[in-house]
């Protein structure tokens, strides 16, 4: 489902140039839960934006459900990121002039969902996060580990292939960042392919796999004892 081939990104600083990723490798099938970890500075954000199209390598290639997105135009990618890539950003990027409902709605109306429709599901993604009772407050009103549900139910709903998590249970409490990690879990069992980075092994212990980076190079791999089991889970 993401394939990053050797992949490369460098920056200049003014100074000089900056390597934040160097030759990184990495492929994510569908169904699996993958972790990133790795100091601050390490490349794991940078990582995750040339994986979600926010970013183009520097060099290397690109590949989004076996489609090579590498060098694609702005247009595409955006199209890409609307119906195939499910992105829970740090700062949240929640519209604040709409609704809680009707940020999550918002990516199924752009690709053609009835209002009524995309808003019944959105309705059941907020739910499923505890935060039924808060649907109808704007982002101003919400806390900031709400802010943070409200942006991973917007990244969950519709028929994403991809989903990309930058900290997602960083604002959280111990018993909403277990929820959250239930619905992404959740969304692997129906085949998405998850990526989340994260500082907190904790988290990481839900993941099928996690990847260490080191000064922007994939330094090692591990798969932990095996992801914590759901109900339903087929171990």
């Amino acid at each position: 489902m993401l394939e990053l081939r050797h992949v490369s990104r460098v920056y200049d600083d003014g100074a000089g140039e900056v390597a934040a990723l160097l030759d990184v490798s990495l492929s994510v099938e569908p169904g699996q839960l993958v972790a990133v970890m790795g100091p601050s500075g390490s490349g794991k954000s940078t990582l995750l934006a040339i994986a979600g199209t926010l970013e183009e390598p520097s060099s290397g290639e690109v590949l989004v459900g076996g489609r090579l997105v590498t060098g694609a135009s702005a247009a595409e990618r955006a199209r890409l990121r609307r119906r195939a890539i499910g992105y829970v950003f740090q700062d949240f990027n929640l519209l604040p002039g709409l609704t809680a409902t009707e940020n999550v709605a918002m990516p199924l109306q752009l690709d053609g969902v009835l209002a009524v429709r995309a808003r019944a599901v959105a309705a059941r993604a907020l739910a499923g996060l505890g935060l039924a009772e808060r649907a109808g407050h704007f982002p101003e009103q919400l806390s900031g580990g709400e802010r943070q549900r409200v942006a991973i139910a917007r990244a969950l709903v519709g028929r994403r292939q991809l989903l990309l998590a930058d900290e997602p249970s960083g604002a959280l409490d111990s018993a909403n960042g277990e929820m959250v990690m239930h619905m992404i879990r959740a969304a692997c069992r129906q085949g998405v392919a998850a990526v989340v980075v994260t500082h907190d092994a904790q988290l990481a212990s839900w993941a099928n796999r996690v990847v260490f980076l080191r000064e922007g190079r994939l330094a090692d791999e591990a798969g932990p004892p095996g992801p914590r089991p759901l109900a339903g889970d087929v171990r």
